[in-house]
């Protein structure tokens, strides 16, 4: 597990020297993996700590509250991510509109050379940082040559080799804008190739109504504050990462059930393959649990009734079945 800070004054005195990279890093998709290998292989190099700061809530939060995009993933499976990136320590900034009045230099002296005792600095090539964003990559080089660390400028990573988008541009860049129009159209797979792994959601599984217990497909409802992008209403393949780490197949739903009258919207997923022993024995309320999107099988519909719904959901379930038995 990555080693995690939530403050400047957390980080030991003694530790460093270090290799940094910052950014915000929602979704850690391939573009900032690129630039996440950048760092570990630097540091690997030097036999030091790769470190990468980032910022919680996200700077889009403070500045337009009202605009702001949702997030495609939560600070937990961010850390999670940069962890498995390969990187040895993140320093988790508390976003405020006193860190961003920071003049460029303030913010790299106090946090990277005085905290972090930065020896190199591993950025991508449309850095922007300090008060007014006026700080580029020409203003880190010169801070670099004044405060004595080297730095090293990674270019962008396109997406060449991925499915193409609507607009039929298969040399467009990885971003995380990119990210959420594709789960916003609910094209899970386009997002899981811009990610390098499946979007996944997490949270708390509650109590629903139990329409699909009463129906033969009990679900997993996750709780309303559940962290992650929710993608466009419709019927998914994919898995669902109880507290163990198992991971079961499961048929997703996300939306409002429009078979049914005063149902909010909602993300519940139903395990496919459960255990043997009795299904009220397959208890997962009150776990925190994971939901991994795979494939989706359709869009939401309004069926005539009950049974033509449960129909249906035969039909998706055998259909998720064989979609997750090739994963």
């Amino acid at each position: 597990m990555v080693h995690t800070w939530n403050d400047p004054t957390e980080v030991p005195g003694d530790f460093g020297p270090t290799v940094v990279t910052i950014g915000n890093f929602d979704g850690v998709h391939r573009g900032h993996q690129h630039v996440l290998a950048q760092l570990t292989q630097t540091a690997r190099r030097h036999g030091i700590p790769a470190v990468a700061v980032t910022f919680d809530p996200h700077p889009a939060q403070v500045h337009r509250p009202g605009s702001a995009p949702e997030l495609i993933m939560g600070l937990q499976d961010k850390l999670d991510a940069l962890g498995s990136a390969g990187v040895d320590a993140v320093l988790v900034m508390k976003y405020t509109l006193d860190l961003a009045a920071m003049t460029p230099y303030e913010f790299v002296n106090g946090i990277l050379v005085e905290s972090l005792h930065a020896a190199h600095v591993v950025v991508g090539h449309d850095l922007r940082f300090g008060a007014g964003n006026v700080g580029d990559v020409d203003t880190m080089r010169e801070l670099g040559e004044q405060l004595g660390f080297s730095v090293q400028v990674v270019n962008e990573y396109g997406a060449g080799g991925f499915p193409v988008h609507d607009d039929g541009d298969t040399d467009r860049r990885c971003s995380s804008t990119w990210v959420r129009e594709a789960l916003s159209e609910g094209d899970v797979a386009t997002a899981a190739a811009i990610l390098g792994r499946p979007h996944r959601m997490r949270g708390e599984v509650v109590h629903g109504a139990a329409r699909g217990r009463d129906l033969g497909f009990p679900t997993a409802n996750l709780a309303h504050d559940s962290t992650g992008y929710v993608p466009a209403d419709g019927i998914y393949a994919g898995w669902l990462i109880d507290q163990n780490g198992t991971r079961w197949p499961a048929a997703i739903s996300v939306g409002s059930n429009p078979t049914f009258d005063g149902v909010s919207r909602q993300v519940e997923a139903h395990v496919i393959d459960r255990p043997r022993e009795k299904v009220e024995d397959f208890d997962l309320y009150g776990q925190t649990v994971a939901v991994e999107f795979t494939q989706r099988l359709r869009g939401m519909v309004a069926y005539r009734g009950p049974e033509a719904l449960v129909e249906q959901m035969n039909l998706d379930v055998a259909q998720a079945h064989e979609l997750l038995a090739r994963d």
